[in-house]
């Protein structure tokens, strides 16, 4: 089988090191084979027992000569020590979501905006490429000289988390591209997934050890990728299908999506099968109908298909909206239903007060999860709907979509059915619940002062982790510092101390102290962060960081008008008007204030759009932790003076940013000659840059 013995560096048999070396490549070969094999091909080429025997020869070989232990070796892929916590990771390229479609009209006027996007004559068919939405986690894979060196979630889609230990132990995913001539930078987009069978029986072992099952195979994907612990995530079966591109160097990019992934299958990568190229509207409908006859055999869970044009020129000139692409587009199935009953119907209370009915339901296995509540949206919802209390009803989830009554049976309605009287109190504080005429959602009027739920609901917005990002602060902690009354705003977070912590249900002094660093911690933000926590109505994550990229500071923003705040992207008069309401109120302006005493802040004053941009075309990676700006701070920093922040170090970066415990991208950088700053390096390169433009 192989051109040395098994037994090498045995009794009578001392190989030299060359040998050694030999031996190691040629098993690493071998068993990379197989894997692709197995995992990829579906293919099995030698039994379990056979695959096994290789595998400890090499193991046993790399333990006796860590030299021959590389980072691409099949050896890596066992798991290893716990992480502290994931690292946080700019794409180098955003991962963008797309935008959907449902019904057959979507997709011919999806076909109709591309058309006129490219300015082609009316009869004409757009050759795009179709292929399948899985239901998993999306992973961005970065190769570096054709070895994997990086893995990062989706996140944000601007910054997501490293978990590369937990996808070196992915069998499915190459260590090292099969190439002789691979690319410089090579950024894989694809997802992570768990085939039904290896689903069914990751449960069975949940079962047989007494622990809890998961609930459908895209949250057992998400949660075994999740893991601090690699050695958990290697004993899971989970796969990867590659679908996209991020960042290229030192290769030419392919000419259409369809040779894209075609180069991948060739590169070792796993790409589906179930994919195509077609044209025109029509084209992409029967790919569509033929998917939907194929899903129940498919041995994946999907949730749609996904149309992309094909040609990747045409491609960048009809560019992107907002967070999506214009030339792709997914196309969902129809959500999965079932029927139950409405046992009662009861109202909660949101952290903007608004008054939502969900439905309290006879527990129903739908969408992959038991449900027991759904939401009935609002009281003319309800009206229009005709839903009572007793009616056997329809309910409907798609993914991870909140459940939600879609109608009921009208044959099965019993005589005692009764139906639903909005409250005219809220349940929480006794607070009027009123209505605005042009409105459909009723509101609680207490407010944070007067509703414990209204309070609760903003204090875990403010702590969540696109806001300020308070780790440990969970829900259930939340809930007993409101029931206590130990806090009434989000100011009071951070006069908490240690001893009343401490005295909460489930907590130690370990709990707390941790809880008290992560408060700490969060003291250093970005502007757009903290304009985002306060939780104003109508203003979300993307419409935070408009605001701050367009005031630069929040005293520019309390004081601006509705004519200022209108001159502002994607920013109309309902949302204008919403945060001059927000900013009128002296308690929200108090709470403002307060916070910055308590010693929040952010890089203040910087460059509002078109300003100076002195570090443009400049690339920076940051690693480590630094004395006091969080790592999106100093990216915000940076950004906002033209530079860009990466994840990698590469010969093309300009400056890596290292604080305590900065790893291997630090010496990475030592290798390169890459100018290396620390904290006050980065304020000062900065404040040089910034007075050279005066």
């Amino acid at each position: 089988m192989s051109p040395i013995s098994s037994q090498a560096g045995g009794p009578g048999n001392t190989p030299d090191a060359a040998e050694w070396r030999s031996r190691a490549a040629w098993l690493a070969a071998e068993l990379n084979r197989h894997n692709h094999s197995y995992y990829v091909l579906d293919n099995p080429s030698i039994p379990d027992a056979e695959y096994d025997q290789l595998f400890r020869e090499l193991q046993a070989l790399e333990q006796a000569h860590p030299e021959l232990n590389t980072p691409d070796s099949p050896t890596q892929r066992v798991g290893a020590a716990p992480l502290p916590l994931f690292e946080q990771v700019t794409h180098s390229i955003p991962m963008l979501s797309l935008g959907n479609g449902f019904e057959d009209n979507d997709i011919i006027e999806f076909d109709r905006r591309v058309r006129d996007g490219l300015d082609t004559q009316a009869d004409s068919d757009i050759e795009y490429a179709a292929e399948l939405k899985f239901d998993g986690l999306a992973i961005n894979l970065r190769y570096e000289d054709g070895v994997l060196v990086q893995a990062a979630t989706r996140g944000d889609g601007t910054t997501g988390e490293n978990v590369t230990s937990n996808i070196r132990t992915v069998r499915a995913i190459p260590l090292r591209l099969h190439t002789e001539h691979p690319p410089k930078v090579l950024d894989v987009r694809g997802e992570v997934l768990m085939f039904k069978d290896d689903f069914a029986k990751l449960n069975a072992r949940q079962r047989e050890a007494e622990m809890k099952e998961f609930a459908n195979p895209r949250n057992a994907a998400a949660g075994s990728l999740r893991q601090l612990d690699s050695r958990i995530t290697a004993q899971r079966t989970l796969r990867f299908f590659a679908y996209g591109i991020g960042m290229l160097e030192g290769a030419d990019m392919p000419p259409s999506h369809s040779a894209l992934l075609d180069w991948y299958s060739q590169l070792g990568l796993p790409v589906c099968k179930e994919r195509g190229v077609v044209k025109g509207a029509s084209g992409l409908l029967d790919f569509f109908r033929d998917i939907g006859g194929k899903r129940p055999q498919l041995p994946y869970e999907i949730d749609g298909v996904v149309y992309k044009v094909n040609r990747l020129l045409q491609q960048q000139t009809l560019g992107f909206v907002s967070r999506a692409p214009r030339f792709a587009l997914a196309h969902k199935f129809p959500a999965e239903e079932a029927t139950t009953q409405v046992l009662g119907i009861e109202v909660q209370i949101g952290r903007t007060g608004a008054v939502t009915p969900v439905a309290r339901l006879a527990p129903v296995f739908v969408g992959g999860v038991t449900v027991t509540n759904a939401t009935l949206h609002n009281e003319d919802e309800v009206r229009r709907k005709d839903i009572h209390i007793g009616d056997t009803v329809i309910v409907r989830r798609a993914g991870d979509v909140i459940p939600e009554v879609v109608s009921f049976v009208p044959e099965l309605r019993p005589a005692d059915a009764q139906s639903f009287v909005m409250p005219s109190e809220c349940p929480i504080c006794g607070s009027a619940i009123v209505k605005l005429e042009d409105e459909a959602i009723a509101r609680c009027s207490g407010g944070w002062v007067k509703c414990a739920a209204q309070r609760k609901g903003g204090l875990q917005h403010f702590a969540s982790r696109r806001a300020m990002d308070i780790e440990g602060l969970g829900d259930q902690l939340i809930e007993q510092l409101v029931d206590r009354d130990l806090i009434h705003t989000a100011a009071d977070l951070y006069k908490l101390g240690l001893v009343k912590l401490a005295a909460l249900d489930r907590m130690a002094d370990k709990s707390a102290q941790n809880v008290m660093s992560a408060l700490e911690k969060s003291k250093s933000t970005t502007l757009g962060r903290f304009i985002y926590a306060l939780g104003i109505r109508h203003v979300g994550e993307a419409t935070a960081k408009e605001l701050a990229a367009h005031f630069g500071n929040i005293d520019g923003l309390l004081q601006a008008s509705e004519e200022q705040l209108l001159e502002v992207a994607d920013i109309g008069p309902v949302v204008a008007r919403s945060l001059l309401a927000f900013f009128a109120d002296p308690l929200n302006r108090e709470l403002v204030e307060q916070l910055r005493a308590a010693g929040i802040h952010w890089p203040e004053n910087l460059p509002a759009a078109g300003g100076s941009k002195f570090l443009l075309g400049k690339t920076f990676v940051l690693t480590g932790s630094l004395p006091t700006l969080t790592r999106d701070a100093a990216a915000a920093m940076i950004e906002a003076a033209g530079g860009k922040v990466t994840g990698s170090v590469s010969k093309k970066t300009s400056y890596v940013v290292a604080g305590a415990e900065a790893g291997s991208k630090l010496t990475k950088a030592e290798e390169l000659n890459i100018p290396i700053l620390d904290e006050d390096g980065l304020r000062t390169l900065l404040e040089e840059s910034d007075h050279d433009q005066d």
